[in-house]
């Protein structure tokens, strides 16, 4: 279910729902979840089922029973785009959580800040934590390693017989670690790493290093 990694001599967990977990200051890394790109696509047709949208839910209650973190970063696109009904789903999942939640905004990320305040949440561009640099888009910046998502990291597995298996993934590399999406029905880009670079690969139950 989890890989434990260090950087920078912290402590890090990779965990199977695609969040990481920052053992020494608590705080939980959850990045993409697109909330209402559910319901935004059933709207116009799409055949996405219904159950789909609670299993953003569910799964996010998972991490945070297993983790039990002080403070939630969701690094960007958090919401797919404007309000819709996800939105009350979203109100009614933080009144059990007790972390202090924290928005690195997204591009996806166009709600008004008023209604994230509301609820206390609030929202910042990037964070800077110690040698840490927090951010939605992939970003390198001197003296800092980077924690980020949007690009919706994938990897592809080669088998034998032309067999091939997609697998979303962490990808790590000298100065960045770019988070998997976390939301469902969200496409992947393929990464092709470079020598140094890790790909820790996701499936349903555990984390894997496979490059």
């Amino acid at each position: 279910m989890i890989e434990k990694i260090q950087i920078q001599e912290q402590n890090f967990i990779l965990h199977s729902t695609g969040v990481l977990f920052w053992e020494e200051k608590s705080i939980l890394l959850i990045s993409d979840v697109h909330l209402g790109k559910i319901s935004h696509f059933r709207k116009y047709g799409s055949a996405v089922p219904q159950n789909a949208i609670a299993e953003n839910f569910t799964r996010l209650n998972e991490v945070v029973a297993f983790f039990h973190p002080k403070k939630i970063y969701f690094m960007g696109d958090l919401f797919h785009s404007s309000l819709n009904m996800e939105w009350d789903l979203f109100e009614n999942w933080l009144q059990n959580i007790t972390s202090e939640i924290i928005l690195v905004a997204g591009n996806h990320d166009i709600i008004s800040s008023v209604k994230y305040e509301a609820l206390g949440i609030k929202i910042y561009s990037e964070i800077i934590f110690d040698q840490f640099l927090f951010t939605h888009h992939p970003e390198e910046r001197e003296g800092f390693f980077n924690f980020c998502g949007h690009l919706h990291p994938g990897f592809k597995l080669n088998g034998a017989g032309r067999q091939q298996l997609k697998l979303r993934c962490f990808y790590k590399n000298n100065s960045q670690m770019i988070l998997p999406a976390f939301g469902e029905f969200i496409g992947n880009f393929w990464i092709s790493p470079k020598p140094g670079d890790k790909i820790y690969a996701v499936t349903k139950k555990e984390v894997i290093l496979v490059y």
